[in-house]
């Protein structure tokens, strides 16, 4: 009665490759989860960056006609416009208002993605 205890090299062998593919697939679970991370990362400052300059525009720098770019911390590419917003409502006559509209888009480009602010702000119209 001669039994042998343990475990053959077979069942071994299985049991190792098992557990190579189950690290294998957590590897790439947990840097598909670190590069997410990286990637939220960058919007989250070049939305800092574009509120940033949406808030600037208007208070620091007037509400005029135009288009300024520049790079900020060597990898936000930044374009702020500033163009007249025309509206139209019925019984309208634009000489009683005396404040006019302003389209404000702020755009951060960096490694191939982009994000783009757009709002409306109101100015005194010079008379």
């Amino acid at each position: 009665m001669n039994k042998q205890r343990g475990f053959s090299l077979l069942e071994i062998l299985i049991a190792f490759s098992i557990l190579a593919l189950s690290l294998g697939i957590l590897l790439k679970i947990f840097s598909a989860g670190v590069n997410t991370a990286g990637v939220a990362e960058d919007y989250s400052a070049a939305v800092q960056i574009a509120e940033s300059f949406m808030a600037r525009t208007g208070i620091e720098t007037p509400l005029q006609n135009g288009v300024t770019d520049g790079v900020k911390n060597e990898k936000y590419h930044w374009q702020v416009s500033v163009s007249p917003f025309l509206f139209t409502a019925e019984n309208f006559d634009a000489t009683v208002v005396p404040a006019e509209l302003f389209k404000v888009k702020v755009t951060v480009s960096w490694d191939g993605r982009e994000l783009e602010l757009i709002t409306l702000k109101l100015a005194t119209k010079v008379l």
